[in-house]
């Protein structure tokens, strides 16, 4: 059989078309010529349309053909109409009848729902029949409290309950036994007594320290009559004091207080006490009231002072020599505080000398750190640090002390507290003391020979603070040797504890600021210690000297110690001390040498002869004169040389004129 060449089509809207031709979508017979055509498709229902006959050839929309890149242009020309809507009867339909057939019908309509039943009505309330007569309620007993006053109507029952009535007191409410109890009152509860404030504590230690004032100056005794026996005085009463009492001004001047009487401008302006060795026995009193002439005093022996050296006027040469050759850079870098307390104080068996060592190493070999000071950056060192930095403040002065003392074997603390050093600003007259604060400073304190308490300062002791130049390395031993009294002047520890006085007091912060003058004192210089002068009982104290308040004024002051020697203890021969005073009217400058009796050294201005308000009074040391050291220039050589021959000088002390 010869095979048909079946027609290729490009497109698919070729295909289709070429399936409309046709009477059905079925093949060409083969063969078979007398084969029965299939019969056509079933009408198809519109919306718009009546059943289609299925005699006539139906008219089959063409389907767009799929574009393609060779046939773009064709492909658009094409157009699918929409697919036909089927509607709810064709779907009904075509469901299934519920016997799995698949025969076409109309679905049965669902069953009616059943309407609910309502509910039976309820039966009605026969309000006689149910409604019975409340029954009845006792009879109410009587009470048996009476009450004395009617209340109002907005009071309060919790308020009458609560308080105390006269049925409370009795302890029942009803008079039954069976009302509410009140507790028992409270006693009032012991509170303990308050602490002393601080005027009563000042008033208290005020009153103390006059009684002990009284009790340590002997009363005098009645006079007796003259038919009573007169005692003997005794012997030891007609000695003089080891130190002399200060040289009288020249004239008389009244005091600051206006009172008239010429005994000083101290605060309580009291008259100086009576020596004892001056006081004449009642037989010579006897004597003269008898003969009604001047009693004549006798002459007492004066008594030698003591030969014992004190602790400022100890010889620390041996101390002193060693520190000198251990410079930092010959110091091991293991174990140095070990090193440290072994060299310097070994040699010596006392505890006195092992404390100097130590502090005039810190003076040779520590330096005060400016730059942190100064820059806000201070930081907390360790004694090793401190030691290989070179350099310090006051807190790292005081730790590298005492690991160093510590490791020698000696009974060394730190102490924290106030110092009047650097920044400090003495309080004005009037002016009141700030609120303690304790803080910003650190020195050491140490047993010595006799395991008693010593107070020391090496950060002050290895120089001070010198603006201009930064700082100034200069040794200070004043603050080695100084008592713990005056220690205390310029330092106030964070713990009472440490004020270690001798006498056992403890100074208040007031008392501390404030000091012992009538305001801000005098400005003392750093030559005033070397030279062995005691900075304070210089006169005047105050920093203020007033010109028309008084007739003259009295300048002096004394040493350190009784014992203390510019040969043995300072750089050479006694110095001659001068006073700079500007003349009346302020026109005439002039220095007027100051008289020494072995112990005070004194002289009296006129009040007008300072100067004027404003100019400034200063206290010299003659350094040289006529190109040669000054020393051992006595007052009667200065004064033919006056004016004549060139000199230099040392500041000591200096005051301030003022209206």
């Amino acid at each position: 059989m010869a095979e048909v060449e079946e027609p290729q089509f490009s497109t698919l809207a070729e295909r289709i078309a070429a399936l409309n031709r046709q009477k059905n979508f079925q093949a060409p017979p083969s063969g078979a010529a007398g084969k029965r055509a299939p019969p056509p498709p079933p009408p198809v229902r519109t919306a718009t349309e009546s059943v289609v006959s299925t005699t006539s050839a139906p008219k089959i929309p063409a389907v767009p053909p799929r574009p393609t890149r060779a046939a773009t242009d064709d492909a658009a020309s094409v157009t699918t109409p929409p697919l036909p809507r089927r509607k709810t009867e064709d779907v009904n339909a075509n469901l299934s009848n519920g016997n799995g057939n698949g025969k076409r019908g109309m679905a049965p309509p669902p069953p009616p729902t059943p309407s609910r039943s309502a509910a039976p009505p309820l039966p009605s309330r026969n309000s006689q029949k149910q409604m019975a007569p409340p029954p009845e309620l006792p009879s109410r007993r009587p009470s048996g409290q009476t009450v004395p006053v009617r209340r109002g109507s907005n009071s309060s029952d919790a308020s009458h309950i609560s308080a105390i009535s006269s049925l409370s007191l009795n302890g029942t409410s009803d008079g039954q036994g069976g009302g509410r109890r009140l507790p028992p009152t409270l006693d009032q509860a012991k509170l303990p007594p308050l602490p002393p404030s601080r005027r009563d504590a000042e008033a208290a230690a005020k009153k103390a320290a006059e009684e002990e004032a009284a009790a340590r100056s002997p009363s005098l005794p009645p006079r007796p009559g003259r038919s009573l026996a007169v005692a003997q005085p005794d012997e030891r009463s007609l000695a003089l004091p080891t130190r002399r009492l200060p040289p009288g001004p020249s004239s008389f001047r009244p005091n600051s207080n206006g009172n008239g009487f010429g005994f000083g401008s101290g605060r309580g302006a009291a008259p100086p006490p009576v020596p004892l060795s001056s006081r004449p026995t009642f037989e010579q009193i006897d004597a003269v009231a008898s003969q009604g002439g001047a009693a004549t005093h006798p002459a007492p022996a004066p008594v030698a002072p003591s030969k014992e050296p004190c602790l400022i006027c100890r010889d620390f040469s041996g101390p002193d020599n060693l520190a000198a050759v251990f410079p930092l850079a010959r110091l091991p870098r293991q174990d140095v505080v070990g090193y440290l307390a072994k060299m310097l104080c070994d040699p010596f068996p006392s505890h006195t000398d092992k404390a100097r060592a130590i502090f005039t190493w810190c003076h040779h070999n520590i330096r005060y750190d400016v730059e942190s000071f100064f820059g806000g950056c201070v930081r907390h060192i360790t004694a090793e640090e401190g030691i290989f930095e070179g350099k310090a403040v006051c807190g790292g002065y005081a730790t590298i002390y005492e690991a160093i003392a510590t490791r020698a074997g000696l009974e060394c603390i730190m102490v924290t507290g106030h110092g009047k050093g650097y920044g400090y600003h003495a309080l004005k007259p009037g002016e009141r003391p700030p609120p303690p604060d304790p803080t910003g400073h650190a020195w050491n304190a140490l047993r010595i020979d006799g395991g008693k308490w010593k107070l020391i300062d090496a950060c002050w002791g290895a120089g001070h603070l010198d603006p201009p130049q930064g700082y100034k390395q200069s040794f200070a031993p004043n603050e080695f040797v100084v008592t713990n009294i005056d220690f205390g002047r310029k330092h106030f520890p964070a713990d009472r504890a440490h004020f270690f006085r001798e006498d056992g007091r403890i100074p208040s912060w007031e008392e501390y600021l404030v000091g012992d003058t009538d305001g801000e004192p005098a400005k003392t210089y750093g030559a005033a210690a070397r030279e062995g002068l005691n900075e304070n009982n210089f006169i005047p104290r105050e920093k203020h000297i007033s010109v028309y308040s008084r007739k003259v004024v009295q300048f002096r002051f004394s040493k350190m110690c009784e014992h203390w020697t510019p040969e043995k203890n300072g750089q050479g021969k006694q110095m001659l001390f001068l006073l700079k005073i500007h003349g009346v009217g302020g026109r005439r400058e002039d220095l007027v040498p100051l008289d020494y009796d072995g112990a005070w050294f004194s002289v009296d201005v006129g009040a007008r002869d300072l100067g004027c308000p404003g100019q400034k009074i200063s206290l010299y040391g003659l350094d040289t004169i006529d190109g040669r050291d000054g020393r051992g220039v006595t007052k009667e050589e200065w004064l033919r040389k006056k004016g004549k021959v060139g000199s230099s000088f040392i500041g000591i002390y200096e005051w301030e004129l003022v209206q």
